[in-house]
């Protein structure tokens, strides 16, 4: 998928929302237990509830290869199932020495068939060029995030700026705003600003709206550029609203509830 092709998804839905499929099966309700695949029954009727709403997904696939083989199944036919339309996202985190990554990209790209895929920066350049390779597919790479030991790493002082600042600054000479984007985390919204004076035109993936307490509107307001520039993820406050067999309709009710927040905020940020 293009960067053109995203903004005008990003346009025609009123809607930056990301929805995360990281489906856990201890959690999904236990009347799909029955299914032959509940996992893909799960994802099936959320797709279903939420399509129209958002504009792209992202599977952890942390939670598909705990199943094993049978995870994989899962993953496979969701993706088969997610509207082409639709921007794809792996969010795997990986990251190796050169050879070892074209291996990875030609798997998520070549064989699953997904748009992006999360990369850690911190092997350097030729960790990540092979993903980069690859027409009109998109490297996302780990900045900022939000969990707590992110403090350990990210904002160490490193030629008087953070270290996830050098990150920004360096890999921005790999790839044009087309082909790569940066994770930051919703509650570092108000680094979003600072963000935004290194990277004006690069995409952003913000998971930790919803579940994790971000501010919607802080985000918007600190991270909007003339692109809109930004996938807001949430997961489990869509995905697991629920627990009963009404769980595709709450869920369906969550995700409308940010999508008319997000074209308000459009309307008055846009």
């Amino acid at each position: 998928m293009t960067y053109q092709e995203l903004y005008s998804n990003i346009q025609d839905k009123h809607s930056y929302l990301c929805v995360g499929l990281d489906t856990d099966i201890n959690k999904i309700p236990i009347h799909l237990r029955s299914f032959d695949d509940p996992v893909f029954e799960f994802n099936k009727q959320i797709i279903d509830a939420t399509q129209d709403l958002c504009i792209a997904y992202k599977l952890n696939l942390a939670f598909y290869e705990t199943l094993g083989h049978q995870g994989l199944i899962s993953l496979e036919r969701t993706i088969a199932y997610i509207p082409d339309d639709i921007f794809l996202i792996a969010d795997a985190k990986r990251g190796d020495i050169g050879n070892t990554s074209r291996m990875y990209a030609t798997a998520f790209f070549d064989h699953y068939k997904f748009d992006s895929i999360t990369v850690s920066p911190y092997m350097g350049k030729d960790s990540v060029t092979p993903f980069l390779s690859f027409k009109d597919k998109w490297v996302i790479l780990l900045a900022l995030t939000s969990n707590i030991g992110s403090t350990d790493f990210q904002l160490l002082q490193y030629n008087g700026n953070c270290l996830y600042e050098e990150v920004l600054k360096k890999s921005k000479q790999w790839a044009g705003p087309d082909q790569l984007m940066y994770v930051v985390g919703a509650t570092q919204a108000e680094s979003l600003k600072s963000i935004r004076e290194i990277i004006p035109d690069n995409f952003l993936l913000i998971p930790g709206v919803g579940a994790q307490g971000g501010d919607l509107e802080a985000v918007t307001r600190n991270g909007i550029n003339k692109s809109v520039g930004m996938m807001v993820n949430a997961s489990r406050s869509i995905i697991y609203a629920s627990q009963d067999i009404d769980f595709a309709k709450a869920a369906r009710i969550q995700a409308s509830q940010i999508q008319s927040e997000m074209k308000r905020l459009l309307e008055k940020y846009g």
